[in-house]
C-alpha cells in the first residue's frame, strides 16, 4: 500500500522561471528540494569547483599538512589504512597518489573483510610496527578506533586519521558527551567543532581535501587537482551521500569528465560494462561501475580494485576490469540466493510484525548483508539488518529508512555490541551469536516508528498533464541532474488516463508497452517495467489508469518521440 502525496511548497514559479530561463515546471521542482534564495538558485542551475568551500576550515587539517609534510621531508616510512567499499578503495587511491606525487616514502594497506575486519585493528598496527612504519593515516575510518589509535601512540607511532563516519557519543545525564580516539590529528567534518561547511562529504572527498591542502603548501599546478574529480564523484554516489551543493557539483564535474576518463583502469571498467562513447550517468555508477568496484572487496581483496584505479598498462587494465565484472555478475547471483532466504525466513517467522527487522541467515557470506537488508528494507518499508556468521562472532549491516537513525539506534544497544560504526541511513556491527536475540528485541522496544511512518510515501512534485510534455521540457529537466539522494529524480503523476493498447514484451516478459490518452485528446506512449502481467491486466480491466511517470525522449531506428516511463500506478 502507498501513499501519493503532493509536495505543496510554494513560490512564483512564473518569476523564477522568467528569471533564470527556465520553464515553470523546472522552477517549481528546485523549490520542491528546498532552495529558495537567489544564491542558492543559481548555484543548483550554473554552480561550478569555484563555488565548492576551501579545505581550510577542516578541523586539525593544517595541523595534518604539517605532520605529514614533515614526514615527507624527512623520507618517513608512512602506512595509508583504508577500507575495503568503494569509498574506502577511492580514498586510499587518493590518499597513496596525492602522497606519492610529493615523494613520500609510503605504502598502503587495505583490510581483509573477513580476516580483518573494518578499519585499523591492533594487529595491523603491529604489522605496520614491524615493517618500520612510523606514521599510519587512516581513511573513510578511525573515528571510532579510540582503543586501537591508543594503542598505536603507546608504540610511539604518530597517527592522522581522516574520515567522515559519525563521531562516537555517549548521552549522559549532563548531555551527549562524544568520544574522539587520541590521534595527533582527525580530519572528520562530523566533530561538533568543525567549522566545515558540509557535514555530508565522503571519505574520498576528505582525503582529496587533504591532497588539495598538500599540494598548496608544496606549489602543486592546479590543473594537477583534476586527477580526483573522477574518483571524488564514483565515491560520493557509491556512498549514498546527499546530491546537494558541494555533492552535486562534485558528481556533476566527475560525469563531465568519466566518458573520457585518462585513468586507464576506470577507462577499462567502463568498456568492460558496455558504457564505453555514451553519456554516464549517477545512475550508472550507482548501478553498474560502482558494484563492479565493491565487488572485490565483498568476494575477493579490495587491492584488485585499487590496482585498477592504479594501472597504467592497457593491457593490464582490461584483464583487472574483466575480473572485476565477472565478481560482480557472481555477487549478483549469490544476493539473489540471500535475498529469497531472507524473504522466505521473515514471511514464515514472527519477523514480519516487527517494526526494526533484524534477520540471521548464518550461511550468507558476509559481504552481501547490507545489500539483502537494502533488499528487504525496499520490499517491507522497514529499517532492516542482515547478520552472518562470521569467523569470531556474527556480523552484519544495516539499511535504514529516512525516519530512523541507524547510528543512533545502535548507540542504545551498545552493551550488547562488540563493535559498531555508520551513519543514520546504514551501519555495521559485530555481536556475539548468544545477543542477537536480545538485540532484536531491544530494538524493536526502542524503536518509536508508528504504522504511518512505514507506510512508503510517493511524493508527487507536480501533477502535470501529458498534453504539456514537449521535447523542450525534457531536455531543460537534465538541469536537474545528477539525480540520487537528496536530489531525486522528479516525479510527475496524471489522473484518469485512458487505456488504447497494451502489449507485454521483452525477453523475459518484464516490459508493458502501451497507449494512452488524457482527457484533452492528447494521445502518447508509455512504458512500465516490473511484474509486467500484473499491471497489464490492471490496465486492461480498469480502462483508466492514474499514474506517477517521468518523460523522456524516446530514439527508435533514427525516430524521435515523445513517452512516459510509469513508476506507479492506481
Amino acid at each position: 500500500m502507498e501513499k501519493w502525496v503532493l509536495a505543496a511548497k510554494r513560490a512564483d514559479f512564473q518569476e523564477i522561471g522568467r528569471k533564470y530561463g527556465i520553464d515553470p515546471v523546472i522552477a517549481r521542482i528546485i523549490r520542491n528540494r528546498d532552495i529558495t534564495e537567489d544564491a542558492e538558485i543559481n548555484q543548483y542551475l550554473n554552480g561550478t569547483l569555484d563555488d565548492i568551500p576551501s579545505w581550510k576550515s577542516l578541523k586539525d587539517i593544517d595541523k595534518a599538512v604539517e605532520i605529514i609534510s614533515q614526514k615527507i621531508d624527512l623520507g618517513t616510512r608512512m602506512r595509508i589504512i583504508g577500507d575495503y567499499d568503494i569509498d574506502g578503495v577511492t580514498a586510499t587511491y587518493i590518499l597513496l597518489k596525492g602522497f606519492k606525487r610529493l615523494g613520500a616514502n609510503v605504502d598502503t594497506y587495505i583490510p581483509d573483510r573477513i580476516a580483518d575486519g573494518y578499519g585499523i585493528h591492533n594487529h595491523l598496527i603491529e604489522k605496520a610496527k614491524e615493517d618500520g612504519v612510523d606514521t599510519i593515516v587512516t581513511c573513510d575510518n578511525g573515528i571510532s578506533a579510540a582503543d586501537q589509535i591508543a594503542f598505536a601512540k603507546e608504540m610511539g607511532m604518530t597517527v592522522v586519521v581522516t574520515d567522515h563516519h559519525e563521531v562516537p557519543f555517549e548521552d549522559t545525564e549532563e548531555g551527549r558527551k562524544y568520544k574522539l580516539p587520541l590521534a595527533d590529528a582527525i580530519i572528520n567534518p562530523k566533530q561538533s567543532d568543525c567549522t566545515y561547511p558540509n557535514k555530508n562529504i565522503c571519505g574520498a572527498v576528505v582525503a582529496m581535501k587533504l591532497v588539495f591542502a598538500l599540494y598548496e603548501k608544496y606549489g602543486i599546478p592546479e590543473s594537477e587537482k583534476e586527477d580526483y574529480l573522477e574518483p571524488a564523484a564514483i565515491a560520493t554516489v557509491g556512498d549514498i551521500m546527499d546530491l546537494q551543493g558541494e555533492n552535486r557539483i562534485l558528481v556533476k564535474e566527475g560525469l563531465l569528465r568519466l566518458p573520457h576518463t585518462k585513468n586507464k583502469g576506470l577507462k577499462a571498467l567502463i568498456r568492460a560494462i558496455g558504457l564505453e562513447n555514451q553519456k554516464i550517468s549517477s545512475y550508472d555508477i550507482g548501478f553498474r561501475l560502482g558494484p563492479c568496484i565493491n565487488a572485490s572487496g565483498r568476494l575477493d581483496t579490495a587491492m584488485r580494485s585499487l590496482s585498477l584505479l592504479q594501472c597504467e598498462d592497457e593491457e593490464e587494465a582490461a584483464k583487472l576490469a574483466n575480473d572485476l565484472k565477472a565478481l560482480n555478475d557472481s555477487r549478483k547471483a549469490l544476493t539473489e540466493q540471500g535475498t529469497e532466504a531472507a524473504y522466505k525466513l521473515i514471511n514464515g517467522s514472527n519477523l514480519k510484525n516487527d517494526r526494526v527487522m533484524v534477520v540471521f541467515l548464518p550461511d550468507c557470506h558476509e559481504s552481501l548483508a547490507g545489500i539483502i537488508a537494502g533488499r528487504i528494507r525496499e520490499k517491507y518499508h522497514k529499517p532492516a539488518f542482515v547478520l552472518t556468521r562470521g569467523e569470531k562472532s556474527v556480523k552484519g549491516s544495516g539499511r535504514s529508512t529516512e525516519n530512523y537513525s541507524m547510528y543512533e539506534e545502535l548507540v542504545k544497544c551498545d552493551s550488547l555490541l562488540l563493535q559498531y560504526g555508520g551513519h543514520p541511513m546504514a551501519a555495521g556491527l559485530s555481536i556475539e551469536e548468544a545477543n542477537v536475540e536480545a538485540f532484536r528485541r531491544q530494538l524493536n522496544e526502542n524503536c518509536t516508528l508508528t504504522e504511518e511512518d512505514m507506510i512508503p510515501k510517493i511524493v508527487i512534485d507536480v501533477p502535470m498533464p501529458i498534453s504539456y510534455i514537449n521535447e523542450n521540457l525534457i531536455r531543460q529537466l537534465s538541469v536537474l541532474e545528477p539525480f540520487g539522494k537528496g536530489n531525486a529524480k522528479p516525479v510527475f503523476a496524471q489522473k484518469n488516463l485512458r487505456v488504447l493498447k497494451t502489449g507485454i514484451y521483452g525477453k523475459t516478459q518484464n516490459t508493458v508497452k502501451l497507449q494512452l490518452m488524457d482527457e484533452s485528446g492528447t494521445v502518447m506512449d508509455g512504458v512500465y517495467w516490473g511484474e509486467a502481467k500484473e499491471f497489464a491486466e490492471f490496465a486492461r480491466s480498469h480502462g483508466t489508469i492514474s499514474v506517477t511517470y517521468y518523460p523522456k525522449i524516446n530514439s527508435y531506428m533514427g525516430r524521435d518521440s515523445l513517452q512516459i516511463v510509469i513508476q506507479n500506478y492506481c
